[in-house]
């Protein structure tokens, strides 16, 4: 029995890959063929399905289908072409896979039977789940198949319900690349027929356990949970579209302790949040207890802050000095929480019973909100009674007792002294004192001893009768009860508070070291900055040796960053390394078991995926991190892996940004090239042609003026061609001008001829000052300047208009306009008319030009030291380009010969 569930209502999104409209290229669609146990019929419906495709022209091929032969599979597989084949590995026989083949055959669906199981890849077994994303990235649709109990929350849920845990499992984070899920099912009579005749095959694991895991009960279980996965999936696909209704703005807390039930707390959080679409925050109530904690605690609590995070959830520490449910509902009323999720302790049956538990009170005092405990299993119920606090270890028992017996001798010492001046019940006083010094300097229990030890030589030296621990006055009992009470009480606050100082001070440390990191990685700019500030850090911090792996050339880690230098790994560390790298996790001298190696490699994470190592090795191969550092170190590596892709992310941005805007420049150019040399070579090509196919029969005049245009025509292009030249030696700044001393006179007289042709339908006027000096400049390139200049205003000054060109002195610098009658340019546009390839936007019938020659105009000035500028004509109309060039002291025999001429 097969049910389909796709989201039926989903309509094609332009915005997603392969959608309507999209440019980008098509992402595969994944579909799973999900049963609800071992032989329901699943890859025999997945092979259906296929040759159904087949029949309707799609190219199928078999990646990995798994016939356990029964003929009529076997038959069904041989109609498609496999892409991989059997490899041993062990006592078993896996697939192997070669990607690349399968990506060139670009097959439209490729078969994968049961993602939980593994196969051979590059020569390493790796999970089949982990090729389904490298097909789907590369447009392929894929048909897989997949027992819902191999899903790890699944899997967890069934190893409470029958006892059986699979050791073959898909992360749950499959599930949400899925487009479409076929549940395939069968009555649990049908199975249990089914198992007992043979005809289900089944692993290691369920063959030892069939009769407990095919029973009714746990196949109705099964059914449910495989519909209930494939229906939450569709409707958060159907939530994700844009038309669909905004997620809630419910809010889900999630509190966790040192219990090793946190781990079953996550999941169950996760599974909440994404079900319901919530908003959901993981928390923590450090209590003064957390410095009797033993570091398998600290290290348990971590890593459930690493994973929340890495979940996505919000992470928050409280600091509860009065009761922690108070403390928690306190925080969820002020963040609007309409549910709360705590994992129930069974570790103390007499505080469960009179209702002193954390999840009790949170029970009994919760108003208007949901609170859901969530039991632990056996083997995540911890020690029953912890009579002792983590820092008694045995090494430093004896050290903690003899501090407070000294300290009490010596008390006892300074009583006898001062006894003989002071009344005895002020004498207590000095055992007190001594009692809270134990208290700050030791801790708890050695206080509470010296509080008993102070109270018995109380009563033996200063209570009738003494040297004796009897007591015959009643004022004494009193006295001595009441002292024991106020040492005890005294020493209790005095070591809370000695425990809150520490913590305090080993936070304010750790605060200070991440911070200095942070600041330190803010201040790089480049990717060998931000290289350098983690291995230094960590060096410095751990006071070890640090590098950092990152992926090169052929995906082959390299050393790109050491402190000190380091360039060189040995085999077995470099095969450690690899092992991190493709495993994900640490891996080195802190693996459990692991003596060999001098380096322990922490993968760098990011949202995007692994990006690097970071490694650190000690002198003393006997010296590890304490959890502690460990836990320091974990925080560091998280801030560096988002500095190294941040720093990545902005090199990448800047790539993009040059590439984007070479692109822009290269697109201009084009047209301005097309354009600029097509309309000069059209009038030569014509004139040409006309003079080669007529010849005499042209009038004399007409020859004449189709020579003249081939002329103008040909020296436009070689302007064109010359601004090109000049701009690429601007760009390059390889152009040096030519100084010599002129008259700008002369030059502009020069330039306006030049022009001519293109000014003949414009009334021009020159405007000189009287008192214009000789100027030492390049008159070629002034000349190209003006000549720019004129060439802009013919192109968008009305026929018949004036044109007007200037020079005066202002100063010391000579001033150079032309001015137009031209529509003007916007204020706006003033300034970046002299960009390369800028031009201000006109309308169909006005003239275009390449956007390179008042570029050119700029360079040219600025080689001469002067500047130029864009305003508006006289009176606010047309437009107004004026240069302006610096003047130098013209030498005497120049300045007679100007005078004379």
């Amino acid at each position: 029995m097969t049910d389909s569930i796709r989201p039926a209502d989903r309509a094609p999104n332009p915005a997603e890959p392969g959608g309507a409209g999209s440019t980008s290229p098509r992402r595969g669609r994944l579909r799973i063929f999900l049963g609800s146990a071992p032989g329901v019929g699943k890859t025999h419906a997945m092979l259906q399905s296929a040759i159904r495709k087949r029949r309707e022209g799609v190219d199928v091929a078999i990646l990995i289908v798994e016939t356990h032969g029964r003929p009529e599979t076997e038959r069904m597989v041989a109609q498609f072409e496999t892409l991989s084949h059997d490899q041993g590995e062990g006592e078993q026989t896996l697939p192997r896979v070669d990607l690349a083949t399968v990506l060139a055959k670009r097959s439209r669906l490729v078969l994968v039977d049961d993602l939980a199981k593994r196969a051979i890849f590059e020569g390493k077994t790796i999970r089949r789940h982990a090729l389904v994303a490298s097909l789907l990235d590369a447009g392929i649709d894929v048909d897989a198949t997949l027992d819902v109990q191999n899903l790890e929350s699944v899997n967890e849920s069934m190893a409470r319900l029958s006892g059986v845990r699979l050791r073959d499992t898909v992360p749950d984070d499959v599930v949400t690349l899925v487009d479409e899920f076929e549940v395939v099912d069968q009555p649990p009579e049908v199975l249990i027929r089914r198992l007992r005749d043979g005809l289900i095959h089944v692993d290691d694991v369920l063959s030892r356990s069939m009769r407990r895991f095919f029973s009714r009960r746990n196949l109705s279980a099964l059914s449910d949970m495989a519909r209930r996965v494939a229906a939450d999936r569709m409707d958060a696909l159907v939530l994700g579209e844009d038309d669909a209704p905004a997620a809630t703005h419910d809010h889900l807390l999630v509190c966790i302790n040192d219990s090793p039930v946190w781990r079953r707390v996550l999941r169950t959080a996760r599974r909440l949040a994404e079900t319901q679409h919530v908003r959901w925050t993981v928390i923590y109530a450090q209590t003064p207890r957390y410095e009797q904690l033993d570091e398998a605690a600290r290290d348990r609590l971590a890593q459930a802050m690493r994973l929340g995070e890495r979940w996505g959830a919000e992470i928050v520490t409280l600091t509860a000095q009065g009761d922690v449910a108070d403390e928690i509902l306190d925080y969820a009323e002020r963040r609007e929480t309409t549910r709360i999720l705590v994992g129930r302790s069974r570790s103390r049956r007499l505080s469960r019973f009179l209702g002193h538990t954390v999840d009790a009170q949170l029970l009994r005092k919760a108003k208007n909100i949901e609170v859901t405990v969530v039991i632990p299993e056996e083997d995540e119920d911890g020690p029953r009674w912890r009579l002792l606090p983590a820092w008694e270890r045995p090494q430093g028992v004896f050290w903690a007792w003899l501090a407070a017996t000294v300290a009490v001798a010596g008390a006892l010492g300074v009583a006898l002294v001062l006894s003989a001046f002071m009344p005895l019940h002020n004498v207590s006083l000095i055992f007190l004192v001594g009692v809270v010094l134990v208290a700050i300097r030791v801790g708890l229990w050695p206080s509470i001893y010296a509080s008993l030890l102070s109270f018995m030589v109380y009563n033996f030296f200063f209570t009738e009768p003494k040297y004796s621990l009897f007591v015959t006055h009643q004022d004494d009992i009193i006295t001595i009860f009441f002292f024991l009470v106020m040492a005890t009480l005294t020493g209790n606050l005095a070591a809370r508070v000695r425990r809150q100082v520490e913590e305090i001070r080993r936070s304010a440390k750790r605060i200070e070291n991440l911070y200095d990191f942070s600041r330190r990685v803010a201040a790089s700019v480049s990717l060998d900055d931000t290289l350098w500030a983690v291995v230094t850090h960590v060096a410095g911090a751990l006071r070890c040796r640090a590098m950092v792996l990152m992926p090169g050339v052929d995906d082959r880690l390299d050393i790109v960053s050491g402190f000190p230098p380091e360039d060189h790994l040995d085999p077995e560390d470099r095969a450690t390394a690899e092992r991190a790298w493709t495993q994900g996790r640490a891996a080195g001298w802190a693996e459990p078991g692991s003596e060999s190696g001098a380096w322990l490699f922490i993968p760098m994470r990011t949202a995007s995926g692994l990006i690097g190592l970071l490694g650190v090795s000690f002198e003393d191969q006997r010296t590890h991190l304490s959890p502690e550092h460990r836990r320091l170190f974990d925080a560091v590596v998280d801030q560096a892996a988002v500095a190294i892709e941040r720093t990545k992310l902005t090199a990448d941005i800047e790539e993009a940004r040059i590439l984007s805007e070479t692109e822009q420049l290269r697109s201009a150019l084009l047209s301005s090239v097309s354009h600029d040399l097509r309309t000069p070579l059209v009038s030569i090509l014509g004139s040409a042609t006309t003079l080669a196919n007529l010849g005499d029969a042209i009038p004399p005049e007409d020859r004449t003026e189709l020579a003249e245009t081939i002329l103008e025509e040909s020296d436009r292009l070689n302007r064109f061609v010359q601004n090109l030249l000049d701009m690429t030696r601007l760009g390059y700044g390889a152009l040096e001008p030519k100084r010599d001393w002129i008259d700008l006179r002369d030059v502009i007289g020069g330039a306006v001829r030049a022009m001519r042709r293109s000014l003949e339908d414009l009334k021009v006027e020159l405007r000189f000052a009287a008192d214009l000096p000789l100027m030492y400049v390049d008159p070629v390139l002034i000349g190209q300047v003006v000549m720019n200049l004129l060439d802009n205003a013919a192109k968008h000054a009305p026929l018949g208009s004036l044109v007007t060109v200037s020079a005066v002195r202002l100063g010391e610098d000579i001033a150079v306009s032309v001015i137009d009658s031209g529509p003007g340019i916007p204020p706006d546009d003033r300034r970046a008319v002299f960009d390369m390839f800028y031009r201000v936007a006109v309308r169909d019938s006005d003239a275009r030009g390449t956007g390179l020659g008042l570029a050119i105009c700029k360079g040219l000035v600025e080689a001469h030291g002067g500047q130029i500028a864009a305003g508006a004509g006289p009176d606010g109309r047309g437009t107004e380009m004026t240069f302006t060039l610096p003047l130098r002291e013209v030498p005497p025999i120049l300045e007679s010969l100007d005078a004379e001429a």
